[in-house]
């Protein structure tokens, strides 16, 4: 935007008073933060408006991505960064006695998301208004987030995450589009001109109202929207005359009961009033949202006959398969559709993305539960069962159990992700080994019924936030080198790579990546009090914690380095620092009693003076986006050593690849394609391969007890956890221990363990030829830009939404 510092100024001026009532002398950095974020979203709203409009006018289809999770990070810096006024705002704020740093230091991440899943949907929504595609994203306003986290003692504890409580400058409440979601309650059949019709009665009705976010696209003018709902009561907050009569507690029973459906994310669902929590969650979301978009499409084109040829509904993982049943009720019992019609727009218009082969995460929900709350729409998922087993049955005429293994309902269970593939006429995955795990393993009778609905997006980020944002140095290198087409066009990075052997070009990359471990060390230090070597090797392991992704294994080699520094502090390794972050689900117990791991091993290592700061261990707490943005720029090691075959694609692995970071990992997810970009001398791979441990759980052969009496230091470190070597209790980790040989190591630690070292000590090598490493860096950098989600959005609109892009003039 061509706005003058003068200008700016006059303007924050009048912004500030009108909003605070008070003179600029008595500014607080909150009252600063909010006058911008007002005169941010002013800027913005003329753009959305315009955006709306247009697509209005053109009428072209646009797409609607429904997520649990929208791990969004801070907004302020990005709004500021793709408006082009960071530096004429921080200039015009400078002059005021206002420092920007600190404004921006106000703003708290928004509480959507939990970890890649979010972000990912976070970095399409980016991808999406970037490329001017129409395509807008649907959740929950989780009014405490997924939780923050604390460390205390070495233990994980989960606090509500505030993100609200000083309100939120970019969204807009609509309450005149507030929608009303029905759960429980029975439903009659009745007779109406001839035709069966369904009366949903006695039901609680919640009503949905709808928070827009505005989200911008990078220096253009496009404004797409992520809508937030919000669960609110349809009539009294509490009984007036229940109160009176002093039941205080019994007055307001109704409210919280409502409001609960929008607190958190992921409520605990060990126990049944948790799993009832989030079956409301995921069809309030889905109906709220389906809703919405049927009046906003009905208003401009009446019928819904063409629905699916101007409207794409994309699920992101099995969450919102709800979405299948409730746009067949809605086109059924309110636009009284007949059922092959309402399958024919339905599977037309919704599309599917697997993100997972884990069987816990393929949901599957209890019938007498999922038919209490939803009756209608279970009665909708029964008669979709039943037409596809008659098609199985035409198809495997007495392959009874075929059909078994392939129904909807089974064995008391709803299974979403069968209801998903049935239902779509998309089902992605989003790494090339994953989708071909899910072809031929996971879901391969599945695919051998729907061959055409299978197909591969490779998973992306948006190097805005993650380059241009988050590592600025980095950026303006880049820009110096080769230009700014990349900002727009990221496959351009890969001209980087005519500087990979410029002494000078590598010197400076060198400089920035340092600079960058610096101020990580500050921050560590400020926030930890553990100081840290900025010559050290930066490796870091910052991810959801759970035991497919192996932080076991990491801390496990660290204990084994410590003992072998133990042995001989003089040992030829170069300086080390294993920097850990990420949380746990609060009914993991296995995953906390790793963070607490973790603690324990860095406690031990860490106040060893005898090792001479050889190597030290670091756990960041309530890891989220903005910490990402400080950790990603100063890693050199990235650690992606999941069991091959589980990760799905990883998103992490792209951003530190991003910023030039060195990738430690199996072959799986992305890591496979990553490995392809940059040559096998560019990355450090390790372990089974996916067929290899698919073999295992499929033909059995592997015995942990075989690797532990082969393996003198797999003896030692796994005695360490039982014998009180430790500062804990001594059985505190007596649970992992059993996991890895008596439980007989379900994702291959011990296994794998000898190839990791084996991979470390290479990494120990590798780097102390700084030249080559180095180069090794830039070539990462350079072959980024094919891992950009500009690129994998543009896969989806062509290959699966089928929608074009809008210009929107000034």
């Amino acid at each position: 935007m061509n706005i003058d510092k003068e200008y700016f100024q006059k303007l924050f001026l009048e912004k500030f008073e009108a909003i605070h009532g008070k003179m600029i002398s008595e500014a607080s950095s909150l009252d600063c933060y909010v006058t911008l974020g007002a005169i941010i979203r002013d800027f913005i709203s003329r753009k959305w408006i315009a955006t709306n409009q247009a697509y209005a006018a053109q009428g072209e289809k646009q797409v609607y991505y429904f997520s649990m999770e929208f791990l969004l990070g801070k907004m302020m810096e990005r709004n500021l960064i793709y408006l082009d006024l960071k530096e004429t705002v921080a200039e015009a704020l400078e002059e005021l006695g206002i420092h920007l740093h600190e404004i921006l230091s106000i703003e708290p991440d928004a509480g959507l998301g939990n970890g890649g899943l979010g972000r990912l949907a976070a970095c399409f929504l980016d991808s999406l208004s970037s490329l001017q595609l129409p395509g807008h994203g649907c959740s929950i306003r989780y009014k405490y987030g997924f939780f923050e986290q604390k460390i205390v003692d070495g233990y994980q504890v989960e606090l509500p995450d505030s993100w609200l409580k000083n309100g939120n400058v970019w969204e807009i409440r609509k309450a005149d589009k507030a929608v009303e979601v029905r759960f429980g309650g029975n439903v009659r059949m009745d007779q109406n001109n001839g035709r069966t019709v369904f009366i949903h009665e006695n039901y609680d009705a919640v009503l949905a109202v709808p928070y827009d976010t505005p989200i911008l696209g990078f220096r253009n003018n496009t404004v797409n929207t992520l809508r937030l709902w919000s669960a609110e009561t349809t009539m009294r907050e509490f009984d007036f005359s229940t109160f009176n009569r002093g039941d205080y507690l019994n007055a307001v029973k109704y409210k919280y009961e409502v409001e609960s459906i929008s607190q958190i994310l992921y409520p605990d669902d060990r126990h049944q009033e948790g799993r009832t929590l989030r079956l409301k969650q995921q069809y309030f979301l889905v109906s709220a949202s389906l809703q919405s978009i049927i009046q906003r499409y009905k208003k401009k084109n009446g019928s819904l006959q063409g629905f699916a040829e101007k409207v794409a509904i994309h699920i992101n993982d099995t969450h919102p398969v709800l979405a299948i049943p409730e746009l067949m009720r809605i086109l059924i019992d309110e636009e009284e559709i007949d059922w092959d019609e309402a399958w024919r727009i339905t599977t037309g218009t919704i599309s599917y993305t697997n993100h997972t082969i884990l069987p816990e995460a393929l949901e599957k929900w209890p019938i007498d539960l999922f038919q209490t709350l939803l009756p209608r729409i279970y009665m909708i998922v029964h008669e979709i069962n039943e037409r596809f087993c008659r098609e199985l049955w035409q198809r495997y005429p007495g392959d009874w159990e075929k059909i078994h293994r392939m129904a909807i309902l089974a064995d008391g269970y709803v299974h979403m992700a069968h209801l998903a593939v049935a239902g779509s006429h998309s089902v992605n995955g989003v790494a090339e080994i994953h989708t071909e795990i899910l072809k031929k393993q996971v879901m391969a009778e599945f695919y051998e019924v729907f061959p055409y609905k299978f197909n591969n997006k490779t998973n992306g980020i948006t190097p805005r936030r993650w380059l241009l944002k988050a590592n600025p140095s980095l950026s303006r290198l880049i820009t110096d080198a080769i230009g700014p087409s990349w900002l727009h066009h990221s496959t351009d990075l890969i001209h980087l790579m005519k500087f990979a052997d410029d002494p000078s070009f590598r010197e400076k990359v060198a400089a920035v990546k340092y600079s960058n471990k610096l101020a990580l060390a500050k921050f560590i230090e400020d926030k930890s009090g553990i100081r840290i070597h900025p010559e050290s090797i930066f490796d870091v392991h910052i991810k959801r914690i759970h035991a497919y992704k192996r932080q076991l294994l990491n801390i496990l080699h660290i204990l084994d380095l410590y003992n072998r520094l133990r042995e001989n502090p003089d040992l030829d390794i170069f300086p080390r620092t294993f920097i850990f972050g990420g949380k746990a689900a609060p009914s993991y117990y296995q995953a906390k009693q790793t963070i607490k791991l973790i603690h324990a091993v860095a406690d031990k290592i860490n106040h060893d003076r005898t090792i001479k700061d050889k190597i030290k261990v670091v756990f960041l707490e309530n890891y989220n986006v903005s910490l990402g943005e400080r950790i990603f720029p100063a890693a050199e090691v990235s650690q992606q050593i999941s069991t091959a075959s589980k990760e799905a694609s990883g998103t992490g692995n792209m951003k530190f690849m991003m910023n030039g970071a060195i990738t430690i990992g199996t072959l799986d997810g992305a890591n496979i394609e990553i490995r392809d970009a940059v040559g096998d001398e560019n990355i450090v791979i390790f372990g089974l391969a996916a067929h290899e441990v698919l073999d295992y759980y499929r033909h059995g052969g592997y015995s942990a007890w075989e690797v532990y009496h082969h393996d003198a230091r797999i003896k030692t470190i796994l005695s360490q956890l039982i014998n009180g070597f430790l500062p804990a209790a001594q059985d505190e980790f007596k649970n992992l221990y059993d996991s890895l040989l008596y439980h007989n190591d379900e994702y291959f630690v011990l296994k794998d363990f000898a190839p990791y070292a084996d991979a470390q000590h290479r990494i120990n090598t590798l780097y102390q030829d700084k030249n080559r490493w180095t180069r090794m860096s830039i070539c990462n950098i350079a072959h980024s830009g094919r891992f950009s989600s500009d690129r994998t959005i543009g896969e989806y609109a062509a290959g699966i939404w089928q929608i074009r892009p809008v210009y929107i003039g000034n």
